[in-house]
């Protein structure tokens, strides 16, 4: 068991990495955006990024975790490969030359200037296209080449930003090749093709992947595999709305354009401060996943999962105490304007959200390996709806404020739904005890820190330092076991 968790640990650091890395990379962009763009701009953009991630979850419905299901499930996997692949390059041609037909009316429909519009098109028929490469790469264990491309992305995205951003003006006043190039206030545009010409250049380090695949298209694959991905579907859709249809909430509720693209833009920069916590909660996703569907059959993997979800625990409450301690140091690195900082009360409830989302993609374990699907939607959908009519209710009222408690409320119930569901079709051991006490202490020392003594770093610090001794001294000889047989292992290679 101990052996199995070593292994677990070193697949979830491999594809954590790939996943943390180009995440960091795109992190840098919060300071460029927040010392370039207006506070308004900046909030136009994190609308513009919101329906970007509501339309990938469309074109990518669910067959992503479907072809994670099936190539562990089925003996021919080039169908499964060619079938995925299939599916997903012709509801994406069809889909994009729709959305250039009515273009128009769509952007109205979302309102989102059509030049912009344009470009989303574009980024998102081509984003699409190496949805399935990329989980190929992961199902066939080739992290390395997965960072690779993923990274290359990233620093192509940000080269080409700091180059329009930063450089573009001052090159064009001095060569007119360069100021055929220049447009003031073209910032967003900029942003776009930075964006278009990183998805480019992925779509281009994926071309193998198409000329290895033998394009054999099985129907009765096809239709169980959708079978299986249209709860995915409505559960990711619910999920992008509780994550981003805040943004476009807020924009829309406000009393005039200029105050929702400013409060949209403040809420989004300070929402970023919660990246610590999703960038941990998705690489150790992206660890596990592959995990649970390989070793579902094995003897009572049951208590393997409750053991990774206690490992979850505690490492996410260690990353949610440390960032509200040293919020206000890390803000003046990341978010260089200070009027983006009036937001920064949402910090600990949005960590603290994501803290729950994090265990909620442990919990769902449950229902992806009994093809129970189909839960995971309902759930999404609740808290969805959650999210819908807390930010209706409480925008008007509180502003941010109350899209940030939306999202906690819409994830803690989410949390509490699938463990409800859980006990009794899929019943794991989770020690509640240890779990619940971790959460308790870290949760309450968040809000005390931040809310009762946020800077004062002679009284949070010593304890910080004292609730990660805490967390050594208790976990010690668990954590020893787990070396001393990794040791043995080694010698008796």
């Amino acid at each position: 068991m101990l052996s199995t968790f070593q292994n677990l640990f070193k697949q979830t650091f491999v594809y954590g990495l790939a996943t943390v890395l180009p995440r960091m990379l795109t992190f840098l962009l919060v300071p460029l955006y927040t010392e370039v763009l207006a506070v308004g701009v900046y909030g136009k953009v994190s609308i513009i990024f919101s329906w970007f991630a509501i339309f990938n979850v469309i074109l990518a419905y669910g067959m992503e975790t479907a072809f994670f299901r099936f190539f562990n499930k089925e003996s021919d996997k080039e169908f499964v490969t060619s079938t995925s692949a299939l599916s997903i390059i012709f509801t994406s041609i069809t889909i994009f030359l729709a959305a250039l037909f009515f273009k128009t009316q769509l952007a109205s429909l979302i309102d989102i200037k059509v030049e912009y519009l344009n470009f989303v098109l574009w980024i998102l028929f081509l984003d699409a296209l190496v949805i399935i490469p990329f989980a190929w790469l992961r199902a066939k264990e080739q992290p390395t080449r997965y960072a690779v491309i993923k990274i290359t992305n990233v620093v192509v995205n940000i080269s080409f930003n700091l180059f329009f951003l930063l450089f573009l003006e001052d090159f064009a006043s001095e060569n007119s090749l360069f100021n055929t190039l220049y447009k003031s206030n073209y910032e967003i545009n900029y942003i776009l093709v930075s964006t278009l010409v990183a998805s480019v250049v992925t779509l281009m380090l994926m071309f193998p992947f198409y000329k290895r695949i033998n394009y054999t298209f099985n129907v009765a694959l096809w239709r169980k595999m959708l079978e299986y991905a249209f709860p995915v579907l409505i559960a990711g859709l619910a999920y992008t709305i509780n994550e981003t249809f805040n943004r476009i909430l807020l924009d829309s509720s406000l009393s005039t354009a200029l105050d929702s693209e400013r409060e949209v833009g403040m809420f989004s920069a300070c929402y970023k401060l919660a990246l610590f916590m999703t960038l941990f909660a998705t690489a150790f996703r992206l660890g596990i996943e592959p995990y649970f569907f390989s070793h579902s059959n094995s003897r009572n993997p049951q208590k393997n999962y409750a053991k990774i979800l206690e490992y979850f625990v505690i490492l996410g409450s260690v990353i949610l105490v440390t960032v509200v301690v040293f919020a206000d140091i890390i803000k003046v690195l990341i978010i260089r304007d200070e009027a983006f900082w009036e937001a920064m009360w949402i910090v600990p409830i949005i960590l603290i959200a994501s803290f729950c989302l994090g265990i909620y993609h442990n919990l769902s374990v449950w229902y992806k390996i009994t093809d129970r699907t189909k839960f995971g939607a309902y759930i999404s959908m609740f808290g969805a709806m959650i999210t819908l009519g807390l930010n209706v209710w409480l925008i008007p009222i509180m502003g941010y404020k109350g899209s940030a408690l939306a999202t906690l409320a819409a994830y803690s119930s989410m949390v509490l739904l699938s463990y409800v569901f859980s006990r009794k079709y899929y019943p794991i051991p989770y020690n509640l005890n240890k779990i619940g006490a971790y959460l308790f202490f870290s949760i309450s020392m968040s809000v005390i820190v931040f809310y009762y003594f946020r800077e004062n770093y002679l009284i949070t610090v010593p304890l910080l330092c004292v609730f990660i001794i805490a967390i050594f001294l208790l976990e010690k000889n668990e954590w020893e076991q787990l070396i001393n047989s990794e040791k043995n292992k080694n010698s008796n290679i």
